[in-house]
């Protein structure tokens, strides 16, 4: 068979199977291991602004991602999540003389495949502050974000948007305990931003404003835009004032309701590290260290409250067990998303996105190869829930950066055209997620038998 038409084959006859979603769940599934491992070697890479399987179809296609069982679902096909993290977008649309650095890395992103960013819709009285003071706001950063919102669109990127901090970077927690002092309030932790009447309905004032807000670059209202993916409550929320866990539960439990309350449309998550809690005792041993138990989450019990969509981990064992980089943290990593991918599907019936992960190049011992590895480790085991039709619905890198942005870079950033090998990791994993997203909703249109065609590529002796 000629060269050209042999992969043109291979492309197309990889989605010419039944777009029933058993095809995609169980053991179903199974069979296709082999179709992927051949097709990725077939079809062609991401490249262009829109990479190799960017959804050219109308935009009528663009609709909210909903979750069924254990998948995420876009049209009622599945959705597994190549994506990463650029925290700092909305400030930097805020400046005109780095606003083009937003559309740098979301060009970027979407040639490698990416199609999920997780960012800020905070910034708490700090520096270009968004919420200058409780239900205060600078206009121009809210225009900033809704440049963000609008050029995720134009990239086909859908965006996770995280609506406070634990940490007093962007303010967070503490910001809004110093507003509550500020307004006479006795307060002596900043974990009482769990627990106070004020401070609760300055978060939810906040959540209220951002969620309502009308984007005046396309006038879509944001609860009712299918480019924002989820709504995050918090970045790694820890009340290390309660350690039981209690606190913070009861906060997810209401700010969860309240959220739903005003957008019940969108997917909604917590924003945890993954730590397991006093619920389940014989699930702490996955732990990468006995203070995880202490800081006052609890995964399991967390991720069954009324409300939530799917579950949040983060992977990070060179800041959790050691800083010299090892071949024990890319075991860790390997155990720690199973451990969360099997609660998924046992206990939470909900994906479970691997929202953060990443190695920094100022741990000892670090070079490029070694965070390949562990990007493949991270990328294979979500590979393995996927070909399966699992709970592990996705992961996030920490972090995407454009050129020019160094002086950002905590240690975690990959720069796409100054790390070749990571990136063409990241967009062979991105092709197969694609395949795999594919293969429920791509439709027979020569009037074959569907088996027929899967035989022949399965078998067919001059095939390849």
């Amino acid at each position: 068979m000629d060269v050209g038409l042999k992969l043109l084959f291979a492309c197309v006859v990889v989605f010419i199977v039944n777009d029933s979603p058993a095809v995609c769940s169980g053991k179903a599934m199974e069979p296709l291991e082999m179709m992927v491992d051949e097709a990725e070697n077939q079809c062609p890479s991401f490249g262009g602004s829109e990479g190799a399987y960017s959804d050219n179809r109308e935009d009528d296609a663009w609709q909210m991602v909903q979750k069924k069982g254990n998948q995420f679902m876009v049209n009622d096909q599945p959705f597994y999540v190549n994506g990463f993290n650029t925290y700092w977008l909305m400030v930097f649309a805020a400046d005109d003389s780095t606003r083009g650095k937003v559309s740098e890395v979301f060009q970027q992103a979407s040639a490698v495949g990416l199609t999920v960013c997780r960012t800020w819709a905070f910034n708490d009285g700090q520096w270009r502050a968004l919420q200058k003071s409780p239900s205060v706001y600078d206009e121009d950063v809210f225009k900033a974000l809704d440049f963000v919102v609008s050029e995720a669109k134009k990239y086909k990127i859908r965006l996770i948007l995280s609506l406070t901090n634990n940490w007093e970077a962007y303010g967070g927690k503490a910001q809004y305990v110093k507003w509550g002092k500020a307004a006479g309030l006795n307060l002596t932790s900043d974990d009482e931003f769990f627990s106070h009447p004020t401070l609760k309905s300055y978060y939810k004032a906040h959540v209220k404003t951002v969620l309502d807000r009308v984007n005046t670059f396309t006038n879509i209202t944001y609860k009712e835009d299918p480019t924002i993916f989820a709504w995050e409550l918090m970045n790694e929320p820890q009340c290390l004032l309660d350690p039981s866990g209690n606190t913070l539960q009861a906060w997810i439990e209401e700010m969860a309701v309240y959220v739903k309350s005003i957008d019940p449309k969108h997917l909604l998550e917590i924003g945890l590290e993954g730590f397991y809690g006093l619920s389940t005792p014989n699930r702490v041993q996955y732990n990468p260290n006995t203070y995880a138990q202490q800081v006052g989450t609890d995964f399991i019990r967390n991720h069954q409250v009324l409300g939530i969509d799917f579950a949040s981990v983060h992977i990070y064992a060179d800041s959790w067990i050691s800083r010299s980089i090892s071949d024990v943290h890319l075991q860790f990593t390997k155990s720690w998303m199973e451990a969360h991918i099997e609660d998924a599907e046992k206990y939470l019936c909900m994906p479970v996105l691997f929202s953060e992960f990443g190695v920094s190049a100022n741990d000892p011992g670090y070079n490029s190869s070694y965070r390949d590895k562990l990007f493949s480790v991270v990328y294979k085991t979500i590979l393995n829930s996927t070909k399966k039709g699992g709970g592990g619905g996705g992961s996030l890198l920490w972090q995407l950066f454009p050129e020019g942005t160094d002086y950002m870079d905590d240690g975690y950033a990959v720069v796409i055209s100054k790390s070749p090998s990571t990136a063409n990791i990241i967009s062979l994993h991105s092709t197969r997620l694609a395949i795999f997203n594919s293969l429920c909703s791509w439709k027979c249109h020569w009037g074959c038998k569907k088996k027929h065609a899967l035989d022949a590529f399965m078998y067919s002796g001059d095939l390849w």
